[in-house]
């Protein structure tokens, strides 16, 4: 009788405890939103809690019971992972405190910059984390050491290959400066002096960056026809991932020019054998048909830049090789689709800025091959590459292992407006990604190729890099007659637990840190 009553007494009390919640007491609470994972490619209506730098809840909030310093309605927006941009060149902007605040990216929406790429990284890294530490960053940073970097440090510019000793001492480098909180390597092949290097000293120093969990991420050495070809560039950068059994990434993937437009196809089985065969292959791609890049290393042959800041004008003057030099400056310009099709969009001389190189050789009654290095010798010059076409830009945007990038530089819009654009033009005009994709490639796919741990997705125990945006009015503004402006549409931008846009307004606070491998 007496368990019987102890019975009854536990049946009544059940519902009492069932309708206990559980308390979750958080600083920022976002709710009613149209909530993307960064994983999965359907949206929920979840809640979500942040607490401190976390995540701390992701879920019905009938279930629980939450109180909040600050709560966001975010009906009918957008709420995503902060995006993760795999290839900027924004450490020249977060090195100086009145850029530091990283804007152009913020807006974009990205939380996340990687930093160093193209073989080009401030050295030493170890300076630079001390620098964004102490007058504190606008968003995230993860660095890469670069290639040329370290090349520079031991050989100078010279045009030769490394020897045994030499390797050996960019390999110390290189694992200083992994050392110091770089992720993986960056290689440029295209420019000087990773251009003067062999595919075996890369792939030693990328072995160094393997037996520390790191990643390779390359400029290949050709995009176009300029010397080994697009295709063998692409098996290359394959083969140094195979030898040295590290993933590897390749930035801004494309097909420059029009000697090799289509040959996406191929690429993108290439790519696909040997990631069936084991080595982790991976690419990032901005959303633009024109590419930019220095005039000078654009179309003046490499050869003549051996040596240094000084080299090519001196070889230039040089009566026995002045000829030598315009005749491969002028096929340069035509693997480049024309001296129309290349649009100078920063330069010292303001006269030239927005005109053609056409049109500047036509102001200067000169040919178009002599008119680059009569601009060249006003300082430096970078051109919009008028290049590519939409064959290949669709096909490499559709493949799972693409991600969204910037490539971000001054003068070309898309280091304002990438990941804005790409959502505008190619998911909500030309449809030829769906909203979950461009979400997921531009979020948990970066952060799981560059080994960012507990970032990219909004999971509980994450770190809360968070965005809201409007799916309306989110697009890029910046365009190549002004390629300085916002993007819109940036309702809020959390990063690391702290709002930084808010009702689409810069707070004006810094909440990024520099991110380091060992310390995640």
């Amino acid at each position: 009788m007496k368990y019987l009553k102890l019975k009854i007494l536990f049946l009544f009390s059940l519902p009492f405890f069932s309708c206990t919640k559980e308390k979750i007491d958080a600083d920022i609470l976002i709710k009613n939103g149209i909530v993307y994972n960064g994983v999965d490619k359907t949206s929920t209506n979840n809640t979500i809690a942040i607490k401190d730098d976390k995540i701390v809840f992701v879920g019905n909030e009938n279930s629980v019971s939450i109180t909040a310093n600050k709560i966001i309605d975010a009906k009918g927006l957008i709420v995503s992972p902060g995006f993760i941009d795999p290839h900027t060149h924004a450490d020249r902007d977060l090195k100086n405190p009145k850029n530091s605040h990283n804007k152009p990216f913020l807006f974009q929406g990205i939380t996340t910059v990687i930093t160093g790429n193209d073989g080009n990284s401030f050295y030493p890294t170890s300076k630079y984390v001390d620098l964004y530490n102490s007058h504190k960053i606008g968003t995230n940073a993860v660095p890469l050491v670069g290639h040329g970097t370290v090349r520079e440090q031991v050989m100078g510019k010279s045009d030769r290959k490394a020897t045994a000793d030499e390797i050996s001492k960019m390999q110390n480098l290189v694992q200083q400066e992994m050392d110091a909180g770089a992720f993986g390597i960056s290689t440029g092949l295209f420019y000087s002096p990773g251009s003067y290097s062999n595919t075996e000293e890369v792939i030693a120093l990328a072995k160094t960056v393997a037996k520390n969990d790191g990643v390779y991420d390359t400029h290949l050495r050709d995009e176009s026809s300029y010397t080994v070809g697009l295709i063998p560039a692409i098996e290359e950068a394959i083969e140094i991932g195979r030898q040295a059994k590290l993933p590897i990434h390749i930035s801004h993937i494309k097909c420059l020019g029009v000697d090799v437009w289509r040959q996406s196809d191929s690429i993108v089985k290439i790519v696909e054998d040997a990631q069936k065969e084991g080595v982790k292959v991976s690419a990032n791609q901005y959303p633009y048909d024109a590419s930019a890049t220095g005039l000078k290393s654009a179309v003046a042959p490499r050869w003549a830049e051996s040596g240094g800041k000084d080299s090519l004008f001196i070889r230039y003057k040089d009566p026995k090789l002045t000829q030598r030099i315009l005749e491969d400056t002028k096929k340069n310009i035509t693997r480049r689709g024309g001296p129309d099709k290349l649009l100078i969009v920063k330069s010292e001389e303001s006269k030239f800025v927005g005109k053609n190189l056409f049109e500047i050789s036509k102001m200067l009654n000169v040919s178009p091959e002599v008119a680059v290095f009569k601009a060249l010798e006003t300082g430096y010059v970078r051109v919009a590459s008028f290049n590519m076409n939409s064959y290949d830009i669709h096909n490499f945007m559709k493949q799972d292992w693409v991600v969204t990038g910037s490539d971000g530089n001054t003068g070309h819009p898309r280091k304002y407006g990438s990941f804005p654009r790409k959502y505008h033009k190619y998911v909500q005009q030309e449809k030829v990604l769906d909203i979950a994709s461009f979400i997921n490639g531009s979020t948990s796919k970066t952060a799981d190729i560059f080994k960012i741990r507990n970032r990219g997705k909004l999971l509980e125990g994450y770190f809360a890099d968070i965005i809201i945006f409007n799916p309306k009015t989110f697009k890029d503004l910046a365009d190549y007659t002004d390629a300085f402006q916002l993007s819109e549409g940036l309702e809020y931008s959390i990063i690391n637990g702290k709002i930084s846009v808010e009702n689409g307004k810069f707070t004006e606070k810094l909440n990024g840190k520099v991110l380091n491998k060992s310390s995640l």
